[in-house]
């Protein structure tokens, strides 16, 4: 019969708990093969793929010309037994049993996604369907994980979650990259490019605390590593400086990455990422006994390299002179995509910038009390050449030079009221990050674009489907 028994219902990621008892898998045909009078279906069901075996002997004339002209994409119930089998890329192969059809695709209108090569543009074009594919299933299921990690760090350790606005009254570092939009009785009102000053504000009334959710730029930017909507977490910590930064962002991208780990091998694995170097962020070459660890502990996981900006220049100085890079980096200017993929790929690990020229880094960045000419900052580029995936400071914590900050920048200091007054009222030294999430998806899955790392990418070109 080509119908499902009342066999347990189990996932493909769980058939580990299954072997040798009969289960039925809820999914669709990814792909299929014949050989003869055996057939080779390949289901999938959202949380990875199996091949069946399918014996025409061993089944039903009618479930076996049912399963041998099913069209791809097809959904469907399917029951068979789990068997081991160490040459399966999961491990396990299902024996089929019974099979329910539940939406047989038409064979006029094929799933237009086939195992030949696509182009980016037509894969993007049909990206509500190339997310169907192993690859991409991966991507985001990894996806997920580093976003859950990202906020289940702050949340073990003691910071509050405090979303910010997504609409923004003002332009808080000028228009050019902010996306306008007309507001009620003729205001003009913004969409977020941060919330890194509402954070402020509730870590002067929490302590610690960070936001996570949205964000756009209207850069007119076309490189691999911007998107004009995406993802960041805005962690801020009162009574806090440039220290208690770095070790912040350190012990932070760590976890990241051994959650990842500890969850997702198989996926990396279908990724095509080499988990070897994301194991040497961690501390691979000396043991990274994290990595035997159920939990996460800091205190096992290795260091990451810190530069000050003019390490960081005297290395690009050296790498032009040696042809390594194109372009001479100029001091006291900021870091290009190309400076940073160079810096970034001498390192195995992400590796912390600190002390950039204050005269090129925002207005709220506080001074180096050693040398006022810098600010305290840091920029953490992921290794590989991937480039910067957060930005961050201690904040202006003093009225008058914040005051005085706001004004040579040439902003409107009547929209900076609200900010000045955190100044007012009990203030007290206090820092924060960014970390955009689609720039660590890139990284830690090795892409080679940010497209893929969020499921419906916003481009400058692009806002179908």
């Amino acid at each position: 019969m080509n119908s499902t028994t009342l066999a347990p219902v189990a996932t493909i990621a769980t058939l580990s708990a299954h072997e040798g008892h009969t289960v039925t898998l809820q999914g669709w045909l990814y792909n299929l093969r014949a050989s003869g009078k055996l057939l080779f279906p390949i289901f999938r069901d959202g949380t990875g793929t199996i091949q069946g075996i399918v014996p025409k002997a061993a089944v039903s004339e009618e479930l076996f010309e049912t399963l041998k002209n099913l069209t791809l994409e097809s959904s469907l119930r399917v029951t068979g037994k789990v068997r081991a089998d160490v040459r399966a890329p999961s491990g396990f192969e299902l024996d089929v049993e019974a099979l329910e059809v539940l939406q047989r695709v038409p064979d006029e209108t094929p799933f237009p996604i086939t195992l030949k090569e696509h182009g980016v543009d037509f894969l993007m074009e049909h990206r509500h369907l190339w997310l169907r594919t192993p690859r991409q299933s991966a991507i985001l299921r990894v996806r997920a994980t580093i976003m859950r990690a990202a906020a289940q760090y702050f949340d073990d350790n003691g910071f509050i979650r405090t979303d910010p606005p997504i609409l923004t009254p003002n332009a808080c570092e000028g228009t050019s990259e902010l996306f306008e939009m007309d507001y009620f009785e003729d205001d003009k009102a913004y969409l977020t490019q941060s919330g890194q000053l509402y954070v402020e504000a509730t870590a002067l009334a929490l302590g610690k605390v960070y936001s996570f959710g949205p964000t756009f730029r209207a850069e007119k930017s076309k490189t691999r590593r911007h998107l004009t909507e995406f993802w960041m977490v805005e962690p801020e910590m009162a009574y806090a400086g440039l220290p208690e930064l770095l070790e912040l962002c350190e012990n932070y991208i760590s976890f990241i990455v051994f959650e990842v780990l500890k969850k997702h091998r198989a996926d990396l694995k279908v990724i095509g990422r080499e988990v070897s170097k994301l194991e040497l962020v961690l501390g691979a070459e000396l043991g990274a006994p994290c990595l035997a660890s159920e939990t996460w502990d800091p205190a096992k996981a290795a260091k990451f390299p810190r530069l000050s900006y003019e390490e960081a220049h005297a290395m690009l100085v050296d790498a032009h002179a040696k042809g390594l890079v194109e372009t001479l980096h100029q001091d006291g200017d900021d870091f290009g995509s190309p400076d940073e993929t160079y810096l970034s790929s001498q390192f195995d690990r992400p590796v912390m910038i600190h002390r950039y020229p204050a005269a090129i880094k925002a207005f709220y960045m506080q001074p180096d009390p050693a040398d006022p000419t810098k600010a305290l900052c840091v920029d953490v580029l992921a290794p590989e050449g991937y480039g910067e995936i957060i930005g961050g400071s201690q904040r202006v914590d003093d009225y008058d030079l914040l005051k005085q900050r706001i004004e040579d920048h040439g902003l409107p200091l009547a929209a900076f009221q609200w900010y000045l007054d955190l100044r007012r009222y009990g203030s007290v030294p206090h820092c924060g990050f960014g970390m955009g999430i689609e720039r660590v998806v890139a990284w830690i899955c090795g892409l080679d674009h940010v497209r893929e790392t969020i499921p419906f990418a916003r481009t400058l070109n692009r806002i179908y489907p």
